[in-house]
């Protein structure tokens, strides 16, 4: 036995608590459709991320915004094949909705902490609306610019609220299908953008960037009015100071039982609102207290990996990517729709794996999977693909299957988990501080790759995908050493964790030894 609880801590995963109190739950309508509701936050950020890389790659919209991108594609310019979409003016498109984003989330912060998570999603519904009306009426780049800058503003508020909304509603034993839902969503959300970019393309008469642009609109129109009607989550309630009778009823109707579990799970979470006289200095908590030390490490990290993994790179410039091998306008948008369809099954797949097979596991396995999709894609490019010319059909047909297979990988792995983990290690009195600095650090390296990605190809050409796997070695390492593992526990109780890790062990005794100590001289 000794041995077995050695090994388990070698790897970082704490064996369960004997005192651990389970919960009475099952899974409701009611909580499902509360849910999907919120998920429309989901289809927001993906729709968002897939519609630019789309429209940036239609002639029509470079020639109007863009013309002399547009002239190096059409060979005005001989250029190299890794510099003709090189400009930082059309990067700008892309990164100022996440540098939006990134400043906007330490305001939804507040919100969400003080006026819970259902009004942040009512503001982030109303921001896309009328950032979406203003880019597809857009007459010159200032106008698409500043529709860009109200889409970030209104994702700065979805993805600090959403996380939090679908990981508290969800039932303990199905939190990470639930809060993998919102990847799912993101994945969809992607998929449509590709298919209305695939469809607009092909309007005559060059307006069909337009139509792409204003469709953000749809998804944002259902989350706001959907927001309006959704319960507020139990947690949140609790954290404003709400009468225990009414958050029982409604924990009651959210678990589907009238059982002890759901008083255990009330009692955790007023509980875990010890401190709720200092939630309003959430943030300076996180950074200045040891205890918060994982769980800060974690909200840096692990949205930092996610984006170095390089999958916005792709998800932002495919169809550039693939015209830079040589296909048609058409074609790659259509090679983007059948990956992005690749990545929601994979992201579907880890919906029914993460709470069987744990978090640990999906992203070791899925790190291993990108890792060697981008080895393979970056050896391709250099081999094949000079500065001039274009690689062969063979070639390319070979890129298109790696770049699946590597989406694939992120869809099950990076792609949720890194949505989920965050959202689920936070104690109450500082989870909405430390979803802001997951959700900023996300925006931030966003807003970094989506401004480099190009200028990068165009100096250090396939290098940059030997980049981003070298990247993957290092967060694979970081997952399998320090990161414990989270499955099944109530996310009251995953706190707990941290003082069985080996490593973190050390941050979290020695808080609580003070802690104590404290206590001892404060008796009387």
């Amino acid at each position: 036995m000794a041995v077995r609880s050695s090994s388990v801590m070698a790897l970082g995963v704490a064996p369960e608590s004997q005192d651990q109190r389970r919960y009475g739950s099952r899974i409701t309508a009611f909580v499902l459709l509360s849910c999907v509701a919120a998920g429309m936050g989901g289809v927001i950020f993906g729709y968002d991320i897939g519609v630019s890389g789309g429209v940036s790659s239609m002639d029509a919209f470079l020639r109007r915004f863009f013309p002399e991108v547009y002239q190096r594609m059409k060979g005005g310019k001989r250029v190299s094949n890794y510099c003709r979409f090189d400009s930082q003016l059309l990067t700008v498109f892309t990164s100022s909705l996440y540098l939006a984003g990134l400043i906007t989330t330490f305001f939804a912060s507040t919100i969400t902490a003080r006026c819970g998570r259902r009004p942040s999603m009512i503001v982030a519904g109303a921001a896309i609306i009328a950032g979406a009306a203003l880019g597809g009426a857009a007459v010159d780049l200032s106008m698409v610019i500043f529709g860009r800058v109200l889409l970030g503003v209104g994702l700065g508020f979805g993805n600090q609220a959403v996380p939090l909304y679908l990981s508290e509603m969800a039932p303990p034993s199905r939190r990470g299908a639930f809060s993998n839902g919102f990847q799912l969503c993101v994945g969809l959300g992607s998929l449509v953008a590709q298919l209305v970019n695939f469809g607009t393309e092909k309007i005559n008469g060059g307006w069909g960037w337009r139509v792409s642009l204003a469709v953000a609109a749809v998804p944002a129109g259902f989350l706001a009015v959907g927001a309006l009607f959704l319960p507020e989550t139990p947690n949140s309630l609790v954290q404003q100071g709400e009468d225990r009778h009414k958050v029982r009823a409604l924990l009651i109707k959210i678990r589907g039982t009238d059982d002890e579990g759901v008083e255990n799970e009330l009692d955790d979470i007023v509980a875990a609102d010890r401190y709720k006289a200092t939630a309003r200095r959430g943030l300076k908590m996180m950074v200045s207290e040891r205890r918060y030390r994982p769980q800060l490490v974690m909200a840096v990290m692990i949205p930092f990996f996610q984006q170095v993994t390089g999958i916005n790179a792709i998800a932002f410039y495919a169809p550039v990517l693939l015209r830079t091998v040589g296909m048609g306008e058409s074609a790659a948008l259509l090679s983007v729709v059948v990956k992005q369809t690749v990545g929601v099954g994979a992201t579907l797949a880890s919906m029914f794996a993460v709470d069987r097979l744990g978090r640990r596991t999906l992203f070791l396995v899925g790190g291993a999977q990108m890792l060697v999709s981008q080895v393979m894609i970056g050896s391709i490019m250099a081999t094949q693909l000079g500065d001039q010319g274009e690689v062969s059909k063979a070639c390319a047909l070979v890129l298109i299957t790696l770049i699946g297979v590597y989406q694939a990988g992120f869809g099950w792995s990076w792609g949720p988990l890194g949505w989920l983990v965050p959202s689920e290690i936070f104690p109450l009195e500082v989870r909405s501080a430390g979803q802001s600095i997951a959700v900023a650090v996300n925006f931030l390296l966003t807003t970094v790759v989506a401004q480099s990605f190009l200028a990068m190809l165009c100096h250090m050409k396939a290098g940059i995908f030997f980049f981003f796997a070298a990247w993957l070695v290092v967060m694979t390492a970081f997952v399998y050493l320090l990161l414990p593992e989270t499955k099944g526990l109530p996310i009251e109780q995953v706190e707990r964790l941290w003082g069985h890790h080996w490593f973190w062990k050390r941050f979290v005794e020695r808080d609580s030894e003070k802690e104590e100590a404290r206590a001892i001289n404060d008796c009387p």
